[in-house]
């Protein structure tokens, strides 16, 4: 009877030495596993809600899309959680184009107007479809993928990320916004100089 007494006082023991939660530091450092705690007497509500998601974002741009962020870095408390959220703005036309997030899943829902999306496999096998208000659709960790306004009005989604930090690569500004050799490009991707400049002109890229 002794051995089950003290296996439950040790697990007590250790679970009132576990962290709630890890409020980020932002005056921290910040490293592969998010970053350190903020003290827990200088943690308050407001380290819990964030209002930033609120207002449309800023579509002004060449892709006619905006991803507003409630990552770790603007919203401390979901640090160390394994979960973010962001919402995504597409103008008439708008494209986010084939991205990645290393770190992390992703699920997106429509809340308004009709969005293209779809993700390719590791076998580049293509799932896409076009979501209306109110569907879902999941995007495993690291996939490429995509969403396109499909509609002929501005559409809004709201999407759930596996990590407070999933990081983001979208693939035509790592190879045409950055200054990768044209020479290089042009044998990696079987297009020719003229293309990769155009495109390189467009996106601002050198080399």
């Amino acid at each position: 009877m002794l051995i089950p007494f003290f296996f439950i006082i040790s697990f007590l023991v250790s679970s009132s030495n576990a962290l709630d939660f890890c409020v980020a530091d932002l005056k921290g450092s910040q490293g592969p596993a998010g970053y350190s705690c903020k003290k827990s007497e200088a943690v308050t509500v407001a380290d819990f809600v964030y209002s930033g998601l609120a207002a449309a974002g800023n579509t002004s741009n060449l892709i006619k899309a905006a991803v507003t962020p409630a990552f770790d870095a603007q919203f401390p408390g979901v640090n160390g959680l394994g979960l973010s959220m962001a919402r995504l703005d597409l103008a008439v036309d708008g494209v986010v184009p084939l991205h990645t997030h290393p770190s992390a899943s992703e699920i997106l829902v429509v809340i308004q107007g009709s969005i293209c999306a779809g993700f390719i496999s590791s076998a580049n096998k293509v799932y896409f479809k076009s979501l209306n208000k109110g569907d879902i659709m999941v995007f495993p960790l690291g996939l490429l993928h995509f969403q396109i306004n499909a509609g002929k009005t501005p559409a809004l989604a709201f999407v759930s990320f596996s990590s407070p930090s999933p990081g983001l690569q979208i693939l035509d500004f790592a190879l045409f916004a950055s200054d990768l050799p044209s020479d290089i490009i042009e044998e990696t991707t079987f297009l020719d100089d003229a293309q990769v400049k155009k495109l390189k002109g467009v996106l601002g890229g050198t080399g």
